[in-house]
């Protein structure tokens, strides 16, 4: 008995045209565009950062603030580099160390504005800052550079002359500048500065003094910027001199007659004189000292003295007893050598 066996039946080999092409074909498309959105998304993410970064550390702002930063650290020389300022002929000691830092101490607030168009393709930035209680501002220009890597812009601050502070002293040859010393020729000197920065001068010795004046420069090429230092005597001279007149006029009531010898007290009588004379200082004069000719001078001096004896009337030869005070007026000559002062009184009969 045979066994009879059906015949199997193979399906086709799949041709293009048909479903299972087509699923293929839709999922290799898919993978595509899932890769060319990665792509796309990549280079848009590029594109944002490189804008975030050119404006952030390439842009015309961060030029302003590096030279910000150099002038807050001391450093003009970088300062001078981004500025590309012109140095005008002027006394430098304002314009590195601890002077040009220090100018940099009284700005408060500092704030740097956005960037805004300008003429020439060029850009301005305004630097916001209170010095005290006064709002203050300064612009800067720049100008675009060469390209960084292709994509990164370049600002440089258009070219400029520095401002400069005109300033004398009185009967002085020396000053000082945020803390450096400068020497003054015939009492006068101009100091090249940058800016924004406050700058204080003054005069200081043993001897003679002036108030520090301070001075805010918010500009380029501000040539009216002066400074006059009031030079007057220190406490310490005053005293001085003050000390050696009181001894003077000590030494002068010291003497018992009626006109003690090279003082400026005198006393008269037409009657004889039968007691001790006795002088006492009743007011010391005031000490007061200024400029004069190129020399310092003590102003008129007033004494108030008085002088106490007995004296007999030659006429009744009664005795009676004299107490007068009286003002006695003299000079003084003021001779300085560095630190050295001598005071000579001077009378005149």
């Amino acid at each position: 008995m045979s066994v009879s066996q059906e015949p199997q039946v193979h399906a086709p080999a799949p041709r293009a045209g048909t479903v299972d092409g087509v699923k293929n074909g839709t999922k290799l498309i898919k993978i595509a565009a899932i890769w060319l959105l990665i792509f796309l998304l990549g280079i848009a993410a590029s594109i944002v950062t490189i804008s975030m970064v050119n404006a952030k550390d390439f842009g015309p702002e961060k030029t302003v603030a590096n030279y910000l930063a150099a002038l807050k650290a001391g450093d003009g020389a970088t300062a001078l580099g981004l500025s590309q300022a012109k140095v005008p002929g002027a006394n430098a000691a304002a314009l590195d160390g601890e002077a040009l830092a220090k100018s940099q101490e009284a700005l408060k607030d500092v704030s740097i504005a956005e960037a805004v168009p300008a003429p020439d393709d060029r850009k301005k930035v305004t630097v916001n800052y209170k010095v005290g209680d006064t709002a203050l501002s300064t612009d800067f220009l720049l100008a675009p550079g060469e390209k960084h890597w292709l994509f990164f812009d370049s600002w440089t601050m258009v070219p400029t002359t520095l401002p400069v502070i005109n300033a004398s002293v009185v009967n002085a040859n020396q000053a000082s500048i945020n803390g450096a010393d400068a020497n003054m020729p015939d009492g006068s000197n101009t100091f090249a500065v940058f800016y924004p920065g406050s700058y204080e001068m003054e005069y200081r010795s043993p001897l003679f003094a002036a108030p520090p004046v301070t001075r805010t420069v918010t500009a380029a090429g501000e040539s009216n910027a002066t400074v006059s230092l009031a030079t007057g005597p220190t406490s310490d001279l005053l005293s001085q001199v003050d000390g050696t007149i009181r001894k003077y006029l000590d030494a002068c009531a010291k003497q018992a007659v009626l006109m003690p010898t090279g003082c400026p007290m005198t006393a008269e009588t037409n009657n004889r004189v039968v007691s001790p004379v006795k002088w006492s200082i009743v007011e010391y004069p005031p000490i007061a000292i200024s400029p004069f000719g190129g020399q310092w001078v003590v102003a008129p001096l007033k004494v108030k003295a008085q002088v106490e004896y007995e004296e007999q009337d030659l006429f009744t030869g009664l005795i009676s007893p004299v107490k007068q005070p009286k003002n006695f007026g003299f000079t003084a000559k003021l001779t300085i050598t560095g630190n050295n002062v001598v005071v000579t009184p001077v009378v005149e009969y």
